[in-house]
Order: structure tokens, then sequence, then C-alpha cells
């Protein structure tokens, strides 16, 4: 008797819950440390850096939604292509060259689970709202009204120009 195909022992949403997981960690991380930076920096010269106090937060929601946005830009692809997208013939010419390169491009993107772990786990946990939220009342609470609305212009206007150039980019790079 001879051993039959390999069954998948954890369930794909099992796998995906693992991916968002992984993404959510890294994204955490990433904006703590982010926030811890910006923090020593300010406090090691409060008279020089006290006016940046809260705007990484701002700084973080627009570099997420642009990595956002490229996530969502990016072509979808199978994950057996991704496997298999580096066996491309050498070209014979340039001009099968040049073939050769723009599909090559096009094999490349996203797979389903990749989106997920970059953009609902590393961009969920990296970008935050809440933390926007509270910097705004502070802001507003302390009297500085034109502080507060550039933030939330810088935030909202930012992150959406932001989104669009991600997308852009990435549809760029990709062909799409």
């Amino acid at each position: 008797m001879t051993a039959g195909p390999l069954t998948p022992f954890v369930s794909p949403l099992v796998t995906d819950c693992a991916a968002v997981g992984v993404g959510a960690v890294c994204g955490a991380l990433a904006r703590h440390n982010i926030g811890r930076i910006a923090t020593d920096k300010i406090a090691s010269n409060p008279e020089r850096f006290s006016h940046l106090t809260g705007w990484h937060t701002a700084g973080i929601n627009v570099l997420g939604s642009f990595v956002l946005g490229g996530v969502f830009g990016s072509p979808v692809i199978d994950p057996a292509a991704a496997v298999n997208s580096n066996k491309i013939p050498p070209p014979t010419s340039s001009a099968a060259a040049s073939k050769a390169t723009t599909n090559a491009v096009r094999q490349f993107g996203l797979t389903p689970r990749q989106k997920l772990m970059v953009g609902v786990g590393f961009c969920g946990s990296f970008t935050t709202f809440s933390t926007f939220s509270v910097d705004v009342v502070n802001m507003v609470g302390k009297g500085q009204m034109g502080k507060a609305a550039a933030y939330v212009m810088t935030n909202n206007v930012g992150g959406v120009a932001a989104a669009a150039m991600g997308m852009m980019v990435a549809r760029r790079l990709f062909g799409c």
C-alpha cells in the first residue's frame, strides 16, 4: 500500500488567523518602537522638539495608509503561482527580454493570505484611530486649536492621499 497525498493538518482558517497574528505583532512592535523613539527624541531636547509631541501618530497613520493602499493595489495571485514565479526561462533576444520581463512582473503580487497578513494584521495594528482621537482631544483641551486642525487634516487628507499613492505605485509596479 502506498501513501496518498498529504492532507493539510491545519485548516485554512487557522492559517489565516496565524498570518493576521504575525502581521499584527510586527505592526504593533513597529508602532511601539516609532513611538518610543519619538518620545525619547522629544525628551532629549524638549525646548526644540516639544511642538512635535503626538505627530508620530500622524506619520504612522499616513505611512500605514500608503502600505494598505499598496496592498489593495497589488494583484491577487494564486499561492502556487507565487512558488513557481521564479521559473522563467532566460530570454534569447532583446525583444524577448522585454517580453519576458513584462511577463515576469505580471506574475508578481500578493496571495490572499499575504494580503491578510499585511493589510489586516500589520496595518491594522500599526495604524491607530483611537490614539489619533485622544491626541486631538488633548490638543483641543490645551487650547491648541490650530495644531489640532492641522493634525486632523494631516491624518485625514494625508492618509487618503497616501492610500491613493500606494495603490498607484502598486498598480504601476505590477502592471495592473
